[in-house]
């Protein structure tokens, strides 16, 4: 790196200060220059916190700031459109929380913006870093298990929070687009998306099995790629022990980590069963950062992009396509008949 990137961050909640912001301030390759934050007063608190310079209540006036090159959207997701598309016509690169946006729809109009007035845009899918993913890409391209038949991750969070609790809005639809699957399983259809590519064929059932509320407490995917290989990603609210497993099974062996954010593997094959470890950085969201701070400097794509972003989105759409189902434990299928994605001019 021959310089640094400033930053503006929109946004001072909990992922905020818990990663992105730390990471802004620790990295030599960035610079955080301004905050927003409509509450003032946790705005000017926040920017004394991680050194930023300057703080705002109004995100548009972070966009004005000559100093800001490129911004971090932290903000719930039904905003992220909005702001995302006005960043990139003020001329900054943007790096988007996830889920992207609300639906696809809306994503293609974040591309749009980026690509129109020629700014980067990333999307936050940091298990795109993770060691340990890159370990199991690893050995399905080697043929130490076979060939990959059937993957199955879960990702069980127990999640009813009190009406007064700051992430209440995460169960109003409007604001969070759905429940478990749109929170954490976004973050799990894009490890699968990596591994085995887009799926031509998706399948889906949302329930309520014990939370009352306007999304789903929990829901299963099925998704069929053009090898042939499937996959099951189940996530739920309700469950009473967490999970976060990727299991892949192959015609020679298997592959399974049981905490996939800690990044042990056991690998199963003709050559006997080991287990190897790939933690991610402790900070999940630095290596994210580092390589949208290096794009924006080498004039590059991220590895993670607003297209990357706007195929999980898709894939989203897909399973809400029938609405969830009202509370009360019955559940209703959604399912796609063909699933198909292209990138012009990409051949990653």
């Amino acid at each position: 790196m021959t310089r640094r990137v400033g930053w503006g961050l929109v946004g001072c909640g909990d992922i905020a200060r818990r990663r992105v912001a730390p990471a802004l301030r620790d990295l030599e390759n960035c610079e955080l220059v301004g905050v927003s934050r409509a509450d003032a007063a946790r705005a000017e608190g926040f920017a004394a916190e991680f050194d930023a310079r300057r703080w705002h209540a109004d995100w548009r006036d972070l966009l004005i700031d000559p100093e800001v090159e490129a911004v971090y959207v932290a903000t719930p997701i039904h905003l992220h459109a909005e702001q995302a598309v006005a960043a990139a016509e003020a001329g900054k690169h943007v790096l988007c929380e996830k889920p992207m946006a609300l639906n696809a729809a809306e994503c293609e109009r974040m591309n749009a913006a980026a690509e129109h007035n020629g700014v980067r845009l990333g999307v936050a899918y940091y298990r795109r870093f993770y060691p340990v993913v890159a370990r199991v890409a690893e050995i399905l391209r080697s043929g130490e298990i076979g060939v990959a038949v059937f993957a199955q991750m879960n990702a069980f969070e127990r999640f009813d929070p009190a009406p007064d609790d700051p992430r209440r809005w995460l169960l109003d639809k409007k604001l969070s687009g759905g429940g478990p699957m749109f929170d954490f399983g976004c973050h799990r259809i894009e490890v699968l998306l990596n591994l085995f590519g887009p799926p031509i064929q998706v399948r889906a059932v949302t329930s309520h099995l014990l939370l009352k509320r306007a999304v789903e407490d929990s829901a299963c995917a099925l998704f069929h790629f053009e090898s042939g290989a499937q996959a099951v990603l189940s996530v739920t609210h309700a469950a009473h022990r967490p999970q976060d497993t990727l299991e892949i099974f192959g015609t020679l062996g298997s592959a399974r980590a049981d905490v996939l954010n800690e990044g042990r593997l056991r690998v199963t094959s003709a050559e006997g069963s080991r287990v190897e470890s790939h933690p991610p950085h402790t900070n999940y969201h630095q290596p994210l950062i580092d390589d949208f701070a290096r794009a924006v400097v080498e004039g590059r794509r991220p590895r993670v992009d607003g297209r990357d972003g706007q195929t999980v989105s898709g894939i989203l759409d897909l399973i809400y396509a029938v609405a969830p189902p009202a509370a009360g434990g019955r559940s209703r299928p959604t399912h796609s008949d063909r699933f198909r994605v292209e990138r012009e001019g990409d051949s990653s």
